[in-house]
C-alpha cells in the first residue's frame, strides 16, 4: 500500500512537471513574439518621432525665437524673450470693449478677437481672429520701440467664407 502511494505521488509529480514544460514552452514563445512586435513597433514609433521633429524644426524657422538676425535688433533692450513681450502686448488689445481694434471686420456672434499668434520676425506677425463662429487671418506689421511701446499696423487681412 505504502509503494503505491509513492508511485502515485512519484506519477503525479511527472505529470505536473510535464505540464509546467510544455506550458512554459509556449508562454516562452508568445512572450518572444510579443517582444518582437513591441521591438518592431518601437522602431517605427522612433521614426514617426523623428519625422515630427523635423516638422517642428521646419515650422520653427519662422519665428523670432529661432532668428538671431532678428532677435540683434532686440539686444539692446534686455528683453528676456522678445517673443513672448511682443504676443502679450498684443493680445491686450484684446482687452478693449468690442472688437479687437486690430481686426477691420464686425463680429457676427460676438466679439472678435485674437486667439493665435505667430510672431514671424523684427518687423511681421501672424495672428488669427474669431468670434466664436466666425475665424480669419491677419498680417500685422509691428515696431517696438526703445521705451517698450509697440505700434501694430495692419497689413493685410481675410474672413473665411466657410465658417458663414
Amino acid at each position: 500500500m505504502k509503494k503505491n502511494i509513492f508511485l502515485y505521488l512519484f506519477v503525479f509529480t511527472a505529470l505536473i512537471a510535464l505540464y509546467l514544460f510544455v506550458s512554459s514552452g509556449t508562454l516562452a514563445n508568445t512572450m518572444n513574439d510579443k517582444i518582437n512586435k513591441l521591438q518592431a513597433d518601437k522602431v517605427s514609433l522612433q521614426d514617426s518621432v523623428q519625422q515630427l521633429n523635423i516638422k517642428v524644426l521646419d515650422v520653427q524657422h519662422f519665428s523670432l525665437e529661432n532668428n538671431d538676425y532678428a532677435l540683434e535688433n532686440y539686444d539692446h533692450l534686455n528683453l528676456e524673450n522678445p517673443e513672448r513681450y511682443i504676443a502679450d502686448k498684443l493680445l491686450e488689445t484684446n482687452e478693449s470693449k468690442g472688437n479687437n481694434p486690430l481686426i477691420p471686420y464686425e463680429g457676427m456672434e460676438g466679439f472678435f478677437k485674437i486667439n493665435k499668434i505667430n510672431v514671424l520676425n523684427h518687423k511681421w506677425i501672424l495672428a488669427e481672429f474669431t468670434d466664436g463662429k466666425h475665424w480669419g487671418e491677419m498680417i500685422l506689421t509691428y515696431e517696438l520701440k526703445d521705451d517698450f511701446g509697440i505700434d501694430f499696423t495692419l497689413a493685410n487681412h481675410l474672413l473665411y467664407s466657410s465658417t458663414f
